[in-house]
């Protein structure tokens, strides 16, 4: 059974953690034991929850930091005796938290409002929807810890909710308590500020995710993680989604739509009459509403304009990379054309770029290339008549003289 797109809301929970308990978060890749020394660095501002009792035999604290005890944990002394689990001990440093950006897309996974993990199944998001939008609920997992670093190009970063520790923080009252509590300043840092309005988003159309300003942010830490390179992409022209780090085969529609559209129908609409179809069962899809940058003449105005995009892609390869996707894209805009009106479409446009058809990108891109250099070629001859202009007014060139043949 393939269930409905998704619903309104949309849930993104925190993956790392900074917990006494996690392997990963010391430098031997295990828990501190009996006779181990615990060495927190003492300029490194951490908030670590430990969920069970612990004995050691020392435990260097960090300046700034503080333990979250579940109940019955806590710390001993060790006293010596024989430890099955720790025969040779050592020293034990908890890892840098630090790095772990808000803007990384690796670090966030969609779930349930009850933090179940969503199953992988035919939707994606572009990488600046898989951070958290404006309109989204953040959950970061009850009884664990963790710091994030919210540096970012926007001076507030906007959420619906925020869950910190089994509680759900959904008006901006309760989220400035919460900040001013001893917590807070130890599991977030940085120049943006996280703002919780309580409201979701008000357009049926839906509302863009916002994380555009912070676009290069996301792609870099996006590379960074998967080794600083898109992969490589199996066509010869892959497209280039709003919003998406890397190229795609496959194929995009951009909607134009009027006041009677509703985003969260069509989506349905898209997966349970055509997606849902067996031909189509490597095709994944992405749709939401971006803000496309208006240009005029090869160069981008401050204005955008908003539409629908919808991005598909399909798991075939060889020549039939992206064919699939490409058939998808013809049935929908198909149904644009006759049913389109009744939807609140007004206009589509497809792009293709697959293993064997390039057609729609190669158009796209001999468009881009006359249309920057007529703008050049303007440029040039302006800035050629002004030198003139300038030469002459300085005396510096003289310009000659017309002469009228006289009559016989």
């Amino acid at each position: 059974l393939l269930l409905p797109a998704a619903a309104a809301a949309v849930f993104k929970q925190w993956i790392p953690n900074t917990n006494f308990e996690t392997a990963s978060n010391w430098d031997k890749g295990r828990v501190p034991c009996a006779r181990d020394v615990v060495h927190f660095e003492k300029d490194k501002v951490v908030s670590v929850f430990v969920r069970s009792p612990h004995a050691l035999m020392d435990m260097y604290l960090p300046l700034n930091g503080e333990f979250v005890l579940a109940a019955g944990a806590g710390f001993t002394a060790f006293d010596g005796s024989w430890d099955p689990g720790c025969d040779s001990g050592g020293t034990v440093r908890f890892a840098d938290a630090e790095e772990c950006s808000w803007f990384d897309p690796t670090l966030w996974q969609d779930v349930f409002p009850s933090g179940e993990l969503k199953p992988s199944g035919r939707m994606f998001s572009v990488d600046e929807e898989r951070v958290p939008c404006r309109y989204d609920d953040v959950i970061f997992p009850a009884e664990t810890s963790f710091r994030v670093n919210t540096d970012s190009s926007q001076q507030v970063i906007h959420l619906r909710s925020i869950s910190v520790m089994g509680q759900e923080l959904s008006t901006p009252e309760s989220w400035a308590g919460y900040l001013q509590g001893p917590s807070a300043p130890l599991q977030f840092h940085g120049n943006g500020t996280l703002q919780v309005t309580g409201t979701g988003c008000p357009d049926k159309s839906g509302c863009a995710c916002g994380n555009a300003p912070d676009g290069p942010r996301i792609c870099a830490a996006l590379l960074r993680a998967s080794g600083k390179q898109c992969p490589m992409p199996l066509c010869q022209s892959p497209l280039q989604p709003l919003g998406h780090c890397c190229g795609v085969c496959g194929a995009t529609i951009n909607l134009d739509f009027t006041p009677d559209f509703d985003l969260q129908k069509y989506k349905d609409r898209l997966v349970q009459e055509l997606l849902s179809q067996p031909k189509y069962t490597g095709v994944q899809m992405a749709i939401s509403k971006v803000h496309k940058a208006q240009t005029f003449l090869g160069i981008v105005s401050r204005s955008s304009t908003p539409l629908i995009q919808i991005v598909l892609t399909d798991d075939s390869a060889g020549a039939q990379t992206g064919t699939a996707a490409e058939q998808l894209a013809a049935d929908i805009m198909g149904d644009v054309e006759q049913h389109g009106e009744a939807l609140g479409i007004s206009s589509g446009r497809m792009e293709v770029a697959t293993g064997s058809t390039f057609s729609g990108q190669r158009g796209s891109h001999t468009l881009s290339r006359i249309t920057v250099g007529t703008v050049m070629g303007l440029l040039f001859s302006l800035m050629f008549l002004g030198g003139i202009l300038f030469l002459y007014r300085k005396g510096k060139l003289r310009l000659p003289a017309l002469r009228i043949p006289q009559p016989w």
